[in-house]
């Protein structure tokens, strides 16, 4: 069966992008984009009324998920980037029916996979959320593209809660990173893919643990790569913008989320209580 070609000509250069996560973790992929695409309109929804999303029914993740990508939509976006690993593994297929096929929808899964499996990787450790190692899509992706590789998912859901209450370089943080990297599953591992988007904002945390020893995969990289051929590839790019715009969307205000998002975009961000 023949796939359908894409067309998207109906679409502009000067439309921004949608970005949604759960919380924070999200940012870390909107922070790769908007270094590698400084003259695109972002539109970020962190759903942080919900989170996490790790601990939700794959039912309620789809719902949260596709409520989501038709707000994003009816803000005319571009493109949407699902930047939360848990509604990737769980909600993909129906974030892509809402689409219906009208914008390029970019996962934070596949690229990171397809990256992996291509490379010289023999043992791999993913560590995620319940909902994304339950789901087993990682495994499934790499192996699907490279069948020789061995992985290993170890669910660490005490990551995002501890990153959303704002523990980082914490005690409790460096306690739970231990707990968890030190479990047999991820014993012989060469290389540790960050499962979650929350997670690189521990990335630091992590390396240190493991010395030179174990390479660290940095996903938002990847992904903010995947989405720039995509845009080029559809001559979608924007590249005459000298002041874009960022704003933010989320479902329950929070202080973790404005303090980080500053960090990363600059005092000046746009931040809109919108509850779906």
């Amino acid at each position: 069966m023949k796939t359908k070609k894409q067309d998207y000509s109906h679409l502009s250069p000067s439309q921004p992008i949608g970005i949604f996560d759960s919380g924070v973790g999200g940012l870390t992929v909107a922070k790769e984009i908007k270094r590698l695409l400084p003259h695109e309109d972002l539109i970020y929804f962190g759903d942080t009324k919900h989170l996490p999303y790790g601990e939700k029914s794959k039912d309620a993740i789809i719902e949260y998920s596709t409520k989501i990508t038709n707000f994003l939509l009816e803000q005319n976006c571009k493109a949407i980037v699902i930047a939360c690993n848990t509604a990737t593994a769980n909600a993909l297929n129906e974030v892509m029916q809402s689409v219906n096929g009208k914008v390029p929808v970019i996962d934070v899964i596949n690229p990171v996979a397809e990256k992996v499996a291509y490379e010289i990787h023999n043992n791999v450790g993913v560590i995620a959320t319940k909902a994304t190692v339950n789901s087993g899509l990682y495994k499934k992706s790499i192996r699907k593209q490279n069948k020789w590789i061995k992985v290993d998912e170890l669910a660490t859901p005490l990551l995002v809660p501890a990153i959303e209450e704002g523990f980082k370089n914490h005690p409790i943080t460096h306690a739970i990173i231990y707990n968890y990297l030190s479990n047999n599953k991820l014993k012989n591992i060469e290389t540790l893919i960050l499962g979650c988007t929350h997670y690189p904002l521990l990335i630091d945390e992590i390396k240190q643990y493991y010395g030179n020893r174990v390479r660290v995969i940095d996903s938002p990289n990847i992904v903010a790569n995947h989405l720039k051929i995509i845009l080029d590839k559809y001559h979608l790019l924007n590249d005459n913008n000298p002041k874009p715009n960022y704003h933010f969307y989320l479902s329950d205000l929070t202080k973790n989320f404005e303090k980080i998002s500053k960090k990363f975009f600059g005092k000046t961000i746009d931040l809109e209580l919108k509850v779906l």
